[in-house]
């Protein structure tokens, strides 16, 4: 009896071992986040440059050479497609912005996209409003037509797409010369939307910025 209660006890350890053996910790996670992010950037022959190129350059990315600047603090890395027509945000000024964005989930592979309002949903013009505060940018998107807030249940405007506010301008596309800000970003969980962070992937976005009237 004391052999077989000794045999119970060293199977429940074992299946105890085992599953937390099995358990994926935060930094499992982070790790496997970080190796699909140099996956990408190896895949698609990603040029790295540094903040302070990037500042030599005139705070631009030279496309021909698939530039992005990496932002050391944040993780964010950011390729400036257009800076388009218009004005950059002004310090103090509060204005609404409406995007259009592909989001992939790089976790899933290169070209896994995950939500969309361009190829599909393109009623939904998902419009943010965004604020300078002495170069510090926040935002909320709206609970109306917005893919973001209907998929993510918040308002709160990933981190990540704030960053390029700082060196695109904001404008209309009302003529024939204008443009609009276009941008690609490779944004880590902690710059992302909240599922995201809660689930520990990254995303790559191709986002368009627009002025609204």
């Amino acid at each position: 009896m004391k052999n077989f209660k000794l045999l119970i006890c060293i199977v429940l350890a074992a299946l105890a071992f085992a599953s937390c053996s099995d358990t994926e910790t935060y930094a499992d996670m982070k790790k496997k986040e970080r190796s699909a992010i140099n996956r990408y950037i190896t895949n698609q022959k990603i040029k790295v440059i540094k903040e302070s190129q990037f500042e030599q350059q005139g705070c631009t990315t030279d496309t021909s050479k698939n530039e992005f600047v990496l932002f050391e603090s944040t993780g964010v890395y950011m390729q400036i497609r257009s800076k388009g027509t218009g004005e950059k945000l002004k310090d103090g000024e509060t204005a609404d912005v409406t995007c259009r964005f592909n989001e992939y989930n790089l976790l899933e592979g290169d070209s896994a996209l995950q939500l969309t309002n361009i190829y599909q949903y393109a009623w939904c013009n998902d419009k943010m409003t965004v604020k300078n505060t002495s170069g510090t940018f926040s935002g909320v998107f709206s609970k109306t037509f917005c893919m973001m807030y209907t998929s993510y249940s918040s308002q709160a405007v990933p981190s990540g797409w704030l960053v390029p506010l700082a060196y695109v301008n904001l404008g209309r596309y009302d003529s024939a010369d204008a443009e609009l800000a276009k941008v690609k970003l490779i944004v880590p969980h902690s710059q992302g939307q909240s599922a995201a962070a809660q689930s520990v992937y990254p995303c790559m976005y191709e986002i368009t910025y627009e002025r609204c009237r």
